[in-house]
């Protein structure tokens, strides 16, 4: 007996390969993304929480050091810069052509010589000829006006004699007299010229001064005009100094003769130099006063020509200032002090004059006692409440 009943499509169908594993794999896609979601909800959750802390404590104040300062009168310092220069400086040329004979040691350079003191030594022997030629046609000058007198007091004689009168200057012997006295002057002329030239062979120090450079050598040859040495003063020195319209309201006047500090980079304090001239003009390109000062020195100290210095200047007094160190104005140029419930303040200074480490400022009207911050700080607030320790003295 056969059986007829029709059979199911889908048997003995093999299933296409990798449905199964598709299935698994969306399967753990969604589970990794639940992981995820859920541990990012976890972190949320502990970031809101971890850092909240209750506590029944305030914060510490911040502590801030002043300096207690009280209103009244100061003298100012109008503070400047200035190159020391010395007062003289010399390029010493020949005056005369001739070999150089002699350098002497004293010469070289870096030496430091008196003034009068013999350098170098050019060959003379012709200006000695020159000098004696000149010296004879003045002997020379000198009888032919001794023969002029002689003539001249002759004809005068003569004519008293017959008691006549001269006709002219010529009877007289005038013109050839007068001639003469020229003739003695002009040959007394060549010999100062003569023994000026002789003198120039010698080269001596103008002043007392350093040697900076020689340009000859012996034996050398020179013509006038040659450059020979080149010195400078040490012992007398120059300064100028330039400030502005503001600091020249404020220097003390009359300031002729009055003495300013000079110091050096460190601070240390090297010589007083004495005001000489300033404030006749302004400066071209800087628009400022000039203030003219000379040293005068009279043995070696720590002045050195084309040192770079900080001049201090006579300034005036006035009533009503404050004293404060200069580390209490900010770069921005606000200066922070404590009212009187320890809350920090801030003002804007008009600043007078500074003075080492120092400020003179205007002390600004009502009060007359001030504490201010030594070390401002950037995160300073106006009104903060901080914990004030006065600097120990």
């Amino acid at each position: 007996m056969t059986n007829n009943a029709p059979q199911s499509t889908s048997e003995g169908i093999p299933k296409p390969p990798g449905v199964g594993k598709s299935h698994a794999r969306w399967l753990w896609i969604v589970i990794s993304l639940i992981t995820l979601f859920g541990v990012i909800f976890l972190l949320v959750m502990e970031e809101d929480t971890a850092d909240i802390t209750r506590t029944g404590t305030p914060a510490p104040l911040q502590l801030v050091s002043f300096e207690k300062v009280q209103t009244g009168p100061e003298t100012l310092e109008i503070t400047s810069f200035a190159e020391i220069r010395p007062r003289w400086s010399a390029e010493l040329r020949a005056a005369v052509s001739g070999r150089i004979d002699k350098v002497h040691d004293n010469a070289l350079a870096g030496e430091a010589v008196d003034k009068g003191t013999t350098l170098i030594e050019i060959e003379n022997s012709r200006y000695v000829a020159e000098l004696a030629a000149a010296e004879l046609a003045l002997k020379e000058a000198e009888l032919e006006l001794l023969k002029a007198k002689n003539a001249n007091y002759i004809a005068q004689k003569e004519f008293e004699r017959s008691s006549r009168k001269a006709p002219n200057d010529f009877a007289l012997k005038i013109p050839q007299l007068e001639i003469a006295k020229q003739s003695v002057t002009s040959a007394n002329a060549r010999v100062r010229a003569a023994r000026q030239q002789l003198e120039d062979t010698t080269i001596l120090a103008p002043f007392p001064a350093f040697i900076t450079r020689r340009f000859v050598s012996p034996g050398q040859m020179v013509n006038v005009g040659d450059q020979l040495l080149k010195l400078v003063d040490n012992t007398r020195f120059e300064l100028e100094a330039e400030i502005g319209r503001r600091e020249w309201n404020l220097l003390q006047k009359p300031f002729e003769g009055l003495e300013a500090r000079i110091t050096g980079q460190a601070g240390e304090l090297i010589a007083q130099a004495k005001i000489r001239r300033g404030g006749g003009f302004l400066d071209e390109a800087t628009r400022q006063y000039k203030i003219f000062l000379v040293i005068e020195e009279t043995a070696p100290s720590k002045v050195l020509s084309g040192d770079f210095v900080k001049l201090s200047l006579p300034g005036i007094t006035i009533s009503e200032a404050l004293d404060i160190p200069a580390s209490s104005l900010t770069k921005d140029g606000y200066l922070w002090y404590l009212d009187s419930q320890d809350r920090l303040q801030r003002l804007e200074p008009l600043v007078l004059s500074r003075r080492d480490d120092r400020i003179i400022i205007q002390a600004p009207a009502g009060e007359h006692s001030w504490r201010f911050a030594i070390t401002p700080l950037v995160s300073f607030l106006p009104g903060q409440k901080v914990y004030a320790r006065e600097k120990e003295k």
